[in-house]
C-alpha cells in the first residue's frame, strides 16, 4: 500500500515514515522542506533499509500533487505538512491562513479528482482554546484558540466536517496531538528547530549541551503543584504508532472521527527539567521569565477513546523521552547538518 505523507521530512512526520515502513506501506513523501531537511531521506533509509520517493515542493502547487497522484498509486494521505510555529503565526497570520487552510484545500481538490477519500488530519490540542475544563475530551466544543496556528487547525476541522456531509464516501480521521517530545531510539532523527527553539524539549537538550546559556522558564505563578505550567508530553514514536492505528482503523470507517493522542496526564516545566536532570545527574541552568501570552496553567488529554477504538495508548515514558531527546541532540549538536 502507498500513502502519501504531506511534510513527510519534518519532526512528526518523518517519525511517522519510519513506522509506515517498518510495517510493510510506502510513503510517498511531498515536503517543500521549509520546517524539513532533505538529508532526513538518507537517515530514514539508515534506520529502515528503504528511502522514500521524494518530491520537493509546496502542496499549494496544483500542477505537482496532481502530478504525484498520477505518477503513484495512492490509497491515502496523512497530512503533516503546514507552518506550526505559535508565536510566528501571531507576526504572519496570512501566511498560516495561505499555507495551513488554503493548502489542505488544495490538497483535497487534488485527492477528490484523483478518487483517494482517505485522509488523515495532524490537528492540535489548541483548538480546544482557552477552556478551562481539563482533561480535554473529544466530546467537548471546540473553543476559540488564542493565535492563528490553532485557528487555522480549527478551520481546517470544520472544512473536513463540511466535506464529509457533502460527500460521505470520505473517510477522515482527526488526530489533535498534545505535546510531542523525544526522537527515534536510535539517534539518527529529532526534532531540528530553526533558532531559538519554541518548545521546551529542544530548548532543555540545547542549553544542556552549550548552545545556549539558560533555558527560561515561562511564569512560576500559576495555579499549578509548583508554580510552572504543566502539559501533556508525549513521545514523538508514540504518536506515530497512533498515525498507523488511524490508518488501519480509516480502512474500516467513514465519516469524520476525531481522537486525542496524548498520555493522559500532565507534567510540569520544572517537573521535566528534574527529569533530565535525575536522568543525566546533571545541573541544567534555567531562570524564570515572565508568562508569555496566551499560555494556560495546565492542559492535558483523556485519550480513552484512541484506547477503545484504536487501540492505541502511550508506552513510553517522561524517562524516556529525555533520554531519547539527548540521544539525539548529543549526536547531532547542530542539528541535520547538509
Amino acid at each position: 500500500m502507498t500513502i502519501l505523507v504531506t511534510g513527510g521530512c519534518g519532526y512528526i512526520g518523518s517519525h511517522t515514515c519510519i513506522q509506515l515502513i517498518k510495517q510493510g506501506i510506502d510513503p510517498v513523501i511531498i515536503d517543500n522542506l521549509y520546517n524539513g531537511k532533505e538529508i532526513v531521506l538518507d537517515r530514514i533509509k539508515k534506520i529502515t533499509g528503504k528511502r522514500p520517493r521524494f518530491y520537493q515542493g509546496d502542496i499549494r502547487n496544483k500542477d505537482l500533487l496532481d502530478t504525484i497522484f498520477k505518477e503513484n498509486n495512492i490509497k491515502g494521505v496523512i497530512h503533516f505538512a503546514g507552518l506550526k510555529a505559535v508565536g510566528e503565526s501571531v507576526r504572519k497570520p496570512l501566511e498560516y491562513y495561505d499555507v495551513n487552510v488554503y493548502g489542505t484545500i488544495n490538497l483535497l481538490d487534488a485527492m477528490k479528482k484523483a478518487y483517494v477519500k482517505k485522509f488523515i488530519f495532524s490537528s492540535s490540542a489548541t483548538v480546544y482554546g482557552t477552556q478551562p475544563i481539563i482533561p480535554y475530551i473529544e466530546t467537548m466544543e471546540t473553543g476559540e484558540p488564542t493565535q492563528p496556528y490553532g485557528r487555522s487547525k480549527l478551520f481546517i476541522e470544520k472544512i473536513l466536517q463540511d466535506l464529509s456531509i457533502a460527500d460521505q464516501d470520505w473517510s477522515i480521521t482527526i488526530l489533535r496531538y498534545f505535546n510531542p517530545v523525544g526522537a527515534h531510539p536510535s539517534g539518527l532523527i529529532g526534532e531540528d528547530p530553526q533558532g531559538i527553539p519554541n518548545n521546551l524539549m529542544p530548548y532543555i537538550t540545547q542549553v544542556a549541551i552549550g548552545k545556549l546559556d539558560s533555558l527560561a522558564v515561562f511564569g512560576n505563578d500559576y495555579e499549578t503543584r509548583d508554580g510552572t505550567c504543566i502539559r501533556d508530553f508525549i513521545h514523538v514514536m508514540d504518536l506515530a504508532e497512533g498515525h498507523l492505528a488511524a490508518l488501519n482503523y480509516n480502512d474500516t470507517q467513514s465519516g469524520v472521527n476525531i481522537f486525542n493522542l496524548g498520555s493522559g496526564q500532565g507534567n510540569s516545566v520544572l517537573e521535566v527539567i528534574a527529569t533530565f536532570e535525575n536522568v543525566f545527574r546533571k545541573k541544567l541552568p534555567y531562570h524564570f521569565a515572565p508568562r508569555r501570552d496566551g499560555d494556560l496553567p495546565a492542559y492535558w488529554a483523556n485519550a480513552d477513546r484512541a484506547k477503545k477504538l484504536l487501540n492505541w495508548e502511550t508506552k513510553l515514558n517522561l524517562h524516556d523521552m529525555v533520554q531519547d531527546s539527548w540521544n539525539w541532540q548529543s549526536k547531532n549538536p547542530n542539528g541535520f547538518e547538509e
